[in-house]
């Protein structure tokens, strides 16, 4: 496997995930050359980052209409290790590697049905205040919420 800044020890790393999301790769979302497009893993980490926040606890907090801050991607990246064709099985990996006070490192990994990664990456995501557009930090409660999910806190 080709050198991913972000991932120490494959084996380690990838031993750490417990959650993901199934997703069929749809006809539309490939390309002339009948592969995943280049871009397409991007709403996949969206689809599991939300189905993943459901899970735990957050969404809810976040799309509450008293809530005062929203969930705000700052960065995102993909390393493509295995081309995916229309019609595939993929199993979309979500863990949150690392918290820092409003914001968290999020890792994915995508296996098809042999198990083989296909696609790995990361988001930066900050919570973030309605009001001010500033960063926000966790509470304790979420703090609480996320230290069973965590592979390393700051």
């Amino acid at each position: 496997m080709k050198h991913i800044t972000y991932i120490d020890d494959i084996e380690t790393w990838e031993n750490a995930f417990d959650f993901f999301q199934p997703i069929q790769v749809r006809f539309s979302e490939t390309d002339m050359f009948g592969h995943l497009n280049n871009t397409v893993p991007f709403t996949y980490f969206e689809e599991a980052r939300i189905q993943y926040f459901n899970k735990i606890g957050f969404m809810q907090k976040w799309t509450d209409k008293s809530s005062e801050a929203i969930p705000v991607v700052a960065s995102q990246q993909c390393d493509y290790l295995k081309q995916v064709f229309f019609g595939e099985q993929l199993k979309l990996f979500v863990k949150i590697n690392q918290l820092g006070n409003s914001s968290m490192d999020i890792h994915y990994m995508a296996k098809d049905k042999e198990g083989s990664i296909c696609f790995v990456g990361r988001s930066t995501l900050v919570q973030m205040s309605k009001r001010t557009g500033k960063g926000e930090p966790w509470s304790d409660e979420m703090k609480h919420m996320l230290k069973k999910h965590l592979t390393y806190i700051v």
